[in-house]
């Protein structure tokens, strides 16, 4: 990979198939191909370590990236990943080429900032993050890295839904395709924290036996009274 963390260098590779790609995983590399616009699949072999390092970035699984196969350019997005369920390696890759004047589907991620400057949260309240990130429908020229969302005038027992996000021009929620209703989901919300009182721990006089799990302590009266009967 080249000093732009956003392009990827890659090689094609004619040798497929299971055994091919394990070949490829001993030797430090990544499995991948790259699909879409009207062209043939193609399959390719990635270094494990750049891929590794790159998507400790976020903004890399937003972004429109630049593949490089065998130094030709090629615009994509990265579409599906594939982990080692036991280790911390990269088993495949998917990338999807991008073209200009067709809309692309991808997850941003949401920044909250202000938070710190809530009245709500000068008075007690603490956030609580239902979504971390939204899927939206826009053109490659369009597509931003992450949406910004200001928290700084939250009052307390306040929500915000997905309708109250502001979208960057030309930029959709996938949510909304088929209307609001019944989609319109919370996004961050601003309330007191709730104390959980615990029930207070009956202990046992000297001598006496703790009441079963379930079972009501009887009153010493009562106990007394049964006993006569």
């Amino acid at each position: 990979m080249s000093t732009n963390k956003f392009e990827i260098d890659a090689q094609l590779r004619d040798d497929i198939g299971k055994g091919a790609s394990r070949r490829l995983r001993h030797a430090n590399k990544v499995p991948a191909v790259v699909y879409g616009a009207g062209e043939a699949a193609v399959s390719l072999t990635l270094d494990h370590n750049q891929m590794f390092h790159s998507l400790t970035n976020e903004a890399f699984y937003s972004r429109i990236l630049t593949l490089k196969i065998n130094g030709k350019g090629e615009k994509v997005i990265l579409k599906a990943m594939q982990r080692n369920p036991a280790k911390p390696r990269i088993a495949h890759m998917d990338f999807l080429r991008v073209r200009a004047d067709q809309k692309l589907h991808m997850h941003v991620p949401l920044h909250f900032i202000g938070a710190e400057d809530a009245p709500g949260v000068k008075e007690g309240g603490v956030f609580s993050h239902n979504i971390s990130d939204v899927e939206v429908s826009c053109l490659p020229s369009n597509l931003p890295e992450f949406i910004e969302i200001d928290l700084g005038q939250f009052m307390l027992d306040q929500t915000m839904h997905l309708s109250e996000v502001k979208l960057p021009h030309g930029v959709e929620l996938v949510a909304f395709a088929h209307g609001v209703e019944g989609h319109d989901l919370p996004v961050v919300s601003l309330h007191i924290p709730r104390i959980i009182e615990e029930e207070p721990v009956v202990e046992a006089a000297e001598g006496e036996e703790a009441p079963a799990e379930g079972e009501a302590a009887q009153p010493a009266g009562d106990e007394a009274k049964g006993s006569k009967e």
